[in-house]
């Protein structure tokens, strides 16, 4: 039986000395491969294109295109890669707005060696990586009357499910993996897969992380 393919991952930050430590540490990895690592947003695309990765480690703050611009652009094509993003505490609201252009997580940049290389396992696996910690500082950031066009937005979007729609799209928004929702809700993890994909088509939604902000913004907290 052959061995599962390694996690292609590729590294975006302007800080050289971030590049090389970033793709030293995955190196230690024996199921991820560092296929490529690039300077700025703006080299992304031609990257992914050449290199294939599976995730992009991409920083918010550079010189060129940031990270979040370079998300939107990179996650609005077909079969891209998913994106986790790093960051520090003082950008906690941008990672916010990168979250909703398409990004699977976001890391800070301290997180431990083991934990990112964690982190870009789950991604790849289809399940999000965020901080509840950070997720917090984000939503203090929110100017008051965004958030109440954003927590309507949100209602109004969930009043279009099913109540099986519904309740898939709650535990998804708890953070609950899929086995634990399958458990929960007495249907299998293929099941599971299905409503979560007929609900984002139906919400027109990138990724099971801007579902669970969906269900965030709807409950007002």
């Amino acid at each position: 039986m052959s061995e599962a393919a390694p996690i292609r991952v590729l590294i975006v930050d302007d800080d050289a000395l971030v590049r090389a430590g970033l793709t030293l540490m995955l190196k230690g990895a024996p199921d991820l491969l560092v296929v490529g690592a690039v300077a700025d947003g703006g080299e992304v695309e031609a990257a992914v294109g050449e290199h294939s990765p599976d995730v992009v480690l991409m920083d918010i703050r550079m010189a060129g295109v940031d990270g979040i611009d370079a998300t939107g652009r990179l996650r609005s094509r077909r079969g891209a890669p998913e994106v986790i993003i790093l960051t520090t505490f003082d950008a906690d609201e941008h990672v916010f707005r990168a979250l909703r252009a398409g990004a699977s997580g976001f890391l800070l940049k301290d997180t431990p060696p083991e934990g990112i290389v964690e982190a870009v396992k789950r991604v790849a696996n289809g399940e999000p990586t965020l901080s509840p910690s950070v997720t917090r500082r984000l939503i203090a950031h929110l100017v008051p009357e965004e958030e109440s066009r954003r927590q309507a937005d949100a209602r109004r979007l969930l009043g279009t499910l099913s109540e099986r729609e519904r309740e898939v799209a709650l535990a998804v928004g708890q953070g609950k993996p899929n086995a634990v929702i399958a458990r929960e809700l007495h249907m299998s993890v293929g099941t599971v897969k299905g409503y979560i994909s007929r609900i984002l088509t139906k919400a027109g939604l990138d990724n099971r992380v801007q579902l669970a902000l969906v269900v965030h913004d709807a409950s007002g907290r």
